[in-house]
């Protein structure tokens, strides 16, 4: 079982597919990379796997899509830091995080 997604966390996080066709829907969790740009918001988890995701990914460019805790956890930046969860992160409607993302550029 991954670290980076406490169990207490998992109940919250919609299952995969839930929120498909949702015009706003909301991040749960911001996995991020301290030692680089790379931040990861998870809106669905998956429930039968316990590890794919489904989130907005924010690196060298932004965009909607699948990845796994797995992948994540495997991850080190240049440093050699693991990725981490923002503990201070509350959930945040996707267009807020976009809203933000665009005026910090």
């Amino acid at each position: 079982m991954s670290k980076l997604i406490p169990q207490t966390l998992r109940s919250n996080i919609p299952d995969l597919c839930e929120t498909e066709g949702s015009t706003n829907p909301l991040c749960h969790v911001k996995l991020f990379t301290p030692d680089s740009n790379w931040t990861w918001f998870i809106i669905e988890f998956s429930k039968a796997d316990a590890k794919t995701c489904y989130g907005y990914v924010q690196g060298m460019d932004s965009e909607l899509g699948y990845f796994t805790l797995e992948e994540l956890e495997s991850i080190h930046g240049p440093l050699g830091l693991a990725i981490e969860r923002d503990i201070s992160f509350t959930p945040t409607p996707l267009a807020q995080i976009k809203k933000d993302e665009h005026e910090s550029r």
